[in-house]
């Protein structure tokens, strides 16, 4: 019975690789010379730190820049606000990864909704949708595209 498993993760290589891009870029420029501006990234938690919050706005437009080069969507960043910290300021980004209870139930109504003849079903961070023909399952992923979800959805694991 074919099948395939949506997932919404991103590359943490890739992430690292961003950000070694955009702390590069912020030690080299005029405007942030002499605020040691810095990214910190601890599991999946980023952290932004500058002199001010103009400063935290213009690299936020840096990693920014970065992520999306790097083939990472920007719809999984979550920004906290801004926190002063000594001589700084201080701002979380969380790079979520995994789909919640919430946006699992909306897909899974989503998929229903259509009332095609597949079955899905939420298996941890990730839904497994199964059917009897390809073609429904591949009217499944381009109806998942269309839409417009909170998080970025990929597609993986089709079997026949």
């Amino acid at each position: 019975m074919p099948s395939f498993d949506i997932i919404s993760e991103f590359d943490k290589h890739e992430l690292q690789n961003a950000l070694d891009q955009a702390n590069k870029e912020v030690s080299t420029r005029f405007d942030f010379k002499g605020t040691d501006s810095r990214f910190e990234l601890n599991d999946n938690n980023l952290t932004m730190i500058s002199g001010s919050t103009f400063q935290l706005q213009q690299m936020f437009s840096v990693i920014c820049s970065k992520l999306t080069r790097r083939g990472i969507d920007l719809a999984c960043m979550e920004t906290g606000d801004p926190k002063p910290s000594g001589k700084g300021v201080k701002q979380e980004i969380i790079m979520k990864q995994g789909l919640d209870k919430a946006l699992a139930k909306k897909i899974i109504t989503l998929i229903k909704d259509k009332k095609l003849k597949v079955q899905a079903a939420i298996q941890g961070e990730q839904i497994r949708v199964t059917g009897k023909k390809r073609d429904d399952l591949q009217e499944v992923i381009q109806m998942l595209r269309e839409e417009k979800l909170e998080m970025p959805l990929q597609f993986e694991n089709f079997r026949e």
